[in-house]
């Protein structure tokens, strides 16, 4: 951990859970996967915004093969630690996928009441393919079964944040997922 690690972390933060190292050689094992799955489909790879950024970021960094890139954002959280249960469309898609291979990039999945949203949401668009890659997956918190097809880390129920994953908008720009005390 570097020096500006250390001083993000304060006394009232849990330890490291998932280091910089162990996201990065998951990220690679993911990209692998994805890469072979993806061959020659020209995959569109959508970033569920805020939280997926980073892991997004890193993932396309890499593939190597031929991909496009497009935004999305909901909001069922807020600033809270717990989703509300209702989903808003916050910024929709800037590209068409009627007939693309895509691919939703999510940094955590709790209740799966966002996920299956997004998911009934973009299959009335005719995508030819949808699957899900998720950094992060509680699933002793869901409430509604979602399909994740490339997973980092299954994780127990407590509240994490690093690596885009925020605590109140704050602490994204940690290299490490941890929790609070």
């Amino acid at each position: 951990m570097t020096v500006f690690q250390q001083k993000q972390l304060r006394p009232s933060d849990g330890p490291v859970q998932i280091s910089e190292e162990q996201l990065m050689a998951r990220v690679h094992e993911l990209a692998n996967q994805i890469r072979q799955d993806y061959a020659g489909l020209n995959p569109h790879l959508i970033c569920l915004l805020n939280g997926a950024f980073l892991f997004h970021a890193d993932l396309v960094r890499s593939l190597d093969i031929p991909l496009t890139i497009d935004f999305m954002q909901t909001s069922s959280y807020g600033d809270a630690k717990q989703s509300s249960g209702e989903v808003k469309l916050v910024k929709d898609l800037s590209f068409p996928i009627s007939g693309r291979h895509v691919l939703l990039v999510e940094d955590i999945i709790d209740t799966g009441i966002t996920m299956n949203y997004i998911l009934r949401y973009l299959g009335e668009r005719g995508p030819a393919s949808l699957k899900v890659a998720s950094l992060l997956s509680k699933p002793s918190r869901r409430k509604v079964e979602v399909p994740v097809d490339y997973l980092g880390f299954t994780i127990p129920d407590a509240f994490v944040f690093g690596y885009g994953l925020d605590r109140a908008q704050q602490d994204r720009n940690l290299s490490f997922i941890t929790s609070q005390k």
